[in-house]
């Protein structure tokens, strides 16, 4: 479904003659393709799945955040800009992340789901979160809950 969409969306940027989208679009098609075919390499001949389809646009617009203060560190406002509006096209294509405190809610809930009791089972917590919550969920806000509702168990 998240495929479709993407490819979708190139051709409605192609027709529309939007070319910070057509190019944003390509990109993620260029990433999902080399990604295929290390699927493909492993024995799955069906591709990625969805999970990791948004584990690759949620890494995509992390690097174009850490780009984004790199380029106003060196004073490239207008290279930010464009990895800024490239964030915003990604972000599109990504289910509504939760805030702080829907995270913490779920968090709260799987580690007492899981039974999870202390910083030991921090990993098995973490699991079952990208299993459950992939893409809906940043995770390095989310390793963060974690730790502090283990460590205060």
């Amino acid at each position: 479904m998240l495929r479709q969409t993407i490819t979708d969306s190139l051709k409605a940027a192609m027709k529309g003659k939007d070319e910070a989208g057509t190019s944003c679009f390509r990109m993620i098609l260029a990433g999902l393709k080399e990604r295929d075919i290390e699927a493909r390499a492993k024995g799955n001949t069906q591709g990625i799945g969805e999970a990791e389809i948004m584990s690759m646009l949620q890494n995509m617009i992390k690097q174009r955040r850490d780009s984004v203060e790199l380029y106003d560190k060196g004073g490239r406002a207008d290279l930010a800009a464009k990895e800024t509006a490239e964030i915003a096209i990604i972000q599109k294509l990504l289910p509504q992340q939760l805030d702080e405190a829907g995270t913490a809610r779920v968090v709260q809930e799987l580690i007492a789901e899981l039974g999870a009791t202390s910083i030991k089972d921090m990993g098995r917590v973490m699991a079952a979160l990208r299993e459950r919550h992939a893409g809906k969920i940043d995770m390095a806000k989310a390793g963060a809950a974690v730790k502090q509702a283990l460590a205060s168990s």
